[in-house]
């Protein structure tokens, strides 16, 4: 997804919170520190959903990061420029702390803010299955005018490759934010097309 906001020219306010990158280092290997955070990012971006170098044209030049527990960020703010938010991936203990307006952290108080501005907020939800209350608070998300996205791959687009898949649920972000990009086939209204490549 950053290398399609990237790819179309968006500016990024990047934030990755705690529990990303104890996520981001269990399952991928790959460290995010504050202090190297451009260097991390390239290396995180050079890599493939199967956590291999890959030959992607990465450049962060248009990437701000904002420390997690930085309240006073810009993004903190309405009066700071922003077009809207999204977070991927996001935590069932994510969508509960913004769907009770929680400011407990940046990512938090930067998804009120888009909130009440009436900007785009899109919330990609990674885990499954989801209990009642995860329901309950994406319900509200919805209602206070996010757009609540489960991270679901779809197969019709022809996937051979875990890559493919990512990038269908990376695509249907851009997509739900308004971004042009070239990350998966879209659906034509022809059955079977996504298999014959």
């Amino acid at each position: 997804m950053l290398r399609g906001l990237l790819a179309a020219g968006e500016s990024v306010d990047l934030v990755v919170s705690r529990a990303s990158r104890l996520t981001l280092l269990d399952e991928t290997g790959i460290a995010f520190r504050d202090a190297h955070w451009r260097e991390d990012l390239a290396g995180w971006l050079a890599r493939g959903a199967d956590g291999k170098p890959h030959t992607f044209d990465v450049d962060v030049s248009g990437v701000r990061h904002w420390a997690a527990g930085d309240l006073a960020a810009g993004p903190s703010s309405g009066s700071y420029p922003a077009k809207g938010m999204l977070i991927v991936p996001a935590s069932t203990a994510c969508v509960a702390g913004v769907a009770l307006g929680l400011s407990k952290d940046l990512l938090q108080r930067a998804a009120s803010v888009t909130l009440k501005e009436r900007r785009k907020l899109v919330v990609a939800v990674r885990e499954t299955p989801l209990n009642g209350q995860t329901l309950r608070h994406m319900v509200a998300l919805d209602e206070a005018g996010a757009v609540v996205l489960p991270a679901s791959p779809a197969f019709y687009a022809g996937a051979t490759h875990i890559q493919d898949l990512v990038d269908f649920v990376a695509g249907r972000v851009l997509d739900a934010a308004g971004v042009p990009h070239q990350l998966y086939r879209r659906w034509e209204g022809e059955l079977g097309g996504g298999s014959r490549g």
